[in-house]
């Protein structure tokens, strides 16, 4: 198991989520793809989006339903500052996962993370685990306090 995934399982368990990290065996790198192999609706899959602030650099969290899209705007007025899209190499460095594989939990250093209300109208939905191809469940509400989110309005 890469040291990645290894890092969302033991967050997972430290916040009381009782977990199974799953290797599709295929990509899941896009909404799409995700929802494709979990045999999910796209809504259903949460969309762990990293963003650089303009004015000191902090990164943030953006936690949003597969089909929906992040209102930079919102976004921004939720972080205090402009926003850019990070790179995704400095995304890389800074958290240790690379896009595709971004989780919602697992964090060396903590970020500010906030999530779109619209995932907590799910049973279930699925995130990424670390790597291009690793995923699991959870109850959204549960997912949200693990990753310490501030429930917002943030899609389009």
């Amino acid at each position: 198991m890469s040291g990645s995934i290894e890092r969302v399982k033991q967050a997972a368990a430290s916040a009381g989520l009782d977990v199974e990290i799953r290797r599709m065996g295929a990509s899941t790198r896009t909404a799409e793809e995700a929802a494709q192999q979990c045999g999910c609706t796209v809504d259903q899959i949460v969309k762990s989006l990293i963003f650089e602030g303009k004015n000191d650099g902090t990164l943030y969290l953006f936690l949003l339903s597969g089909a929906s899209r992040l209102d930079l705007a919102k976004a921004a007025k939720a972080a205090g500052q402009e926003l850019k899209r990070a790179d995704p190499r400095d995304v890389r460095d800074r958290t240790g996962f690379a896009i595709g594989g971004v989780a919602p939990i697992g964090y060396d250093n903590a970020l500010p993370v906030y999530a779109d209300r619209k995932l907590a109208m799910f049973d279930v939905v699925w995130a990424a685990a670390g790597a291009h191809d690793a995923v699991f469940s959870s109850e959204p509400n549960a997912l949200i306090k693990a990753a310490g989110a501030e429930i917002s309005d943030l899609a389009e």
